[in-house]
């Protein structure tokens, strides 16, 4: 199995906290040991591969010259035919400028080459997508704009990947509006599209209702600024919602609003909007009487102390997603009040992982050959994510990546949508998109399979099998 979890069924207890982060910390020393190991043995990720045959020689002339310039000159008649005639059809670019790669920070373009490997990787497994890494070095937002816009006639679309806070708001809003493929930022979109699906389900299960919630964001960054603005389309209500940063509550008094302004219009525009009682303070404040508390902020147990979810109302549904370790332990939170919990990792349930999210919505919006990707195709996909968990449970509120049936469903939820919307350049129905997005997926694994019974992919150093 290529993306195995360990479950711990044991709770979390006094002293055993020290023996379970020994455990994590040795597991992942030895993740890190192989990730090396296997590096340099395989020497990269990915590879690119003909897909056509060659019979002979003689095939060059179809492929390649004289043939191929028949190919060019209808495309040079209408641009878009390079989405039938060409690859671009399935086909994204992963750009980053390296400056927030994971929690290692700005380690720059090349270091963050193995992170975008790892993506194309995932990209293609799960959603039959080829995906390119390009890690780009450039001094300024504009200049990365620059680069990107001048790529668009190679791809489907755009994925921005580990680029670090404000800018990453100023690219994704400029490439969306100034670019006619789509553009998605996963730390944003991914993250927000798959933590909505996890909510939707989460209210079902206490009755309560969307328009009515109160709504805590702890934490003011990528994921949680995008969430906010997602649940805005989703229909819940700014006034009920709360951010919390570094520096407090944001609330339009605050000292360094205009300073927001400038620097941070986005955030801006949520301190303005949220927060319809203006409550000023901390964390402890904005908790009074919410019903969900989501959580995107620094790793570590004890970064919210857990009895602030006493002061949540009844029916608490706590989401706590920092990796490695959350903000607060699952099982502490239970005991404060909480009935639903979900956190980042795949040792606990209800893991909040956008790996279930970009590979089915790349899918979808490539299929449909897309314009681009907005906040009404996230809500789709969204409640397709939801509605695949058909009888959702306290401990099961999204599905997990082993559910490969949920990448054609999600795919072709997101490419009717962009029909609905006017943003495809190819019609289908529903039925029709999922047909085919199930046949590439399960195409590009059996090819995968295959390469593997061959030998063609190479066996783990010394014959190793690693599930």
């Amino acid at each position: 199995m290529l993306y195995g979890v360990c479950r711990r069924k044991h709770l979390i207890i006094d002293g055993y906290l020290f023996s379970m982060i020994m455990e994590d910390q040795e597991r992942t020393e030895r993740y890190n040991e192989d990730a090396l190991r296997y590096s340099e043995y395989f020497k990269g990720k990915i590879q690119t591969i003909s897909k056509v045959p060659v019979r002979s020689l003689d095939d060059f002339s179809i492929w390649y010259t004289p043939g191929v310039a028949a190919v060019s000159r209808k495309i040079a008649s209408d641009p878009d035919l390079s989405f039938e005639l060409t690859g671009r059809w399935n086909s994204i670019a992963i750009l980053t400028d390296g400056t927030r790669v994971l929690g290692l920070g700005n380690i720059g373009p090349e270091a963050a080459m193995p992170v975008m490997e790892g993506k194309a990787l995932i990209f293609n497994y799960l959603g039959g997508v080829n995906a390119i890494p390009i890690p780009i070095r450039v001094q300024s937002k504009e200049e990365f704009v620059k680069v990107a816009k001048a790529l668009e006639p190679s791809f489907g679309g755009i994925n921005l990947e580990d680029i670090e806070s404000p800018k990453c708001f100023f690219l994704l809003e400029t490439l969306q509006n100034e670019m006619n493929i789509p553009v998605w930022h996963d730390d944003q979109l991914g993250t927000a599209s798959i933590t909505l699906a996890g909510v939707i389900n989460s209210l079902r299960i206490v009755g309560k209702k969307i328009d009515q919630v109160k709504v805590v964001f702890n934490g003011a960054g990528a994921a949680n600024i995008a969430a906010a603005y997602l649940f805005k389309a989703a229909g819940f209500k700014m006034k009920n919602m709360i951010l919390v940063d570094s520096k407090g509550i944001l609330h339009p008094e605050r000292e360094d609003i205009d300073a927001l302004m400038i620097n941070n219009p986005w955030k801006y525009q949520l301190a303005i909007e949220t927060n319809g009682e203006r409550v000023k303070g901390d964390l402890s404040n904005a908790i009074e009487g919410a019903d969900l508390l989501i959580s995107a902020a620094k790793s570590g147990p004890d970064t919210i102390d857990s009895r602030i979810v006493k002061k949540m109302n009844n029916d608490a549904i706590v989401f706590v997603l920092a990796n490695p370790i959350p903000e607060m332990w699952p099982q502490e939170a239970k005991e404060n009040g909480a009935r639903i919990v979900a956190t980042g990792r795949g040792d606990f349930p209800n893991q909040i992982n956008n790996s279930l999210v970009f590979p089915g919505v790349f899918r979808g919006v490539l299929d449909a050959r897309a314009k681009g990707v907005n906040f009404d195709v996230m809500v789709a996909a969204s409640y397709e994510i939801a509605n695949f968990v058909e009888d959702p449970t306290e401990e099961k509120i999204v599905p997990t990546m082993e559910e490969w049936e949920l990448y054609p469903r999600l795919a072709s939820a997101v490419a009717s949508k962009t029909v609905e919307l006017g943003l495809a350049r190819k019609s289908d129905s529903k039925e029709g998109f999922y047909r085919r997005a199930r046949e590439i997926i399960e195409s590009n694994r059996n090819i995968y399979s295959k390469l593997m019974d061959l030998g063609l992919i190479k066996r783990m150093p010394n014959g190793e099998h690693k599930n």
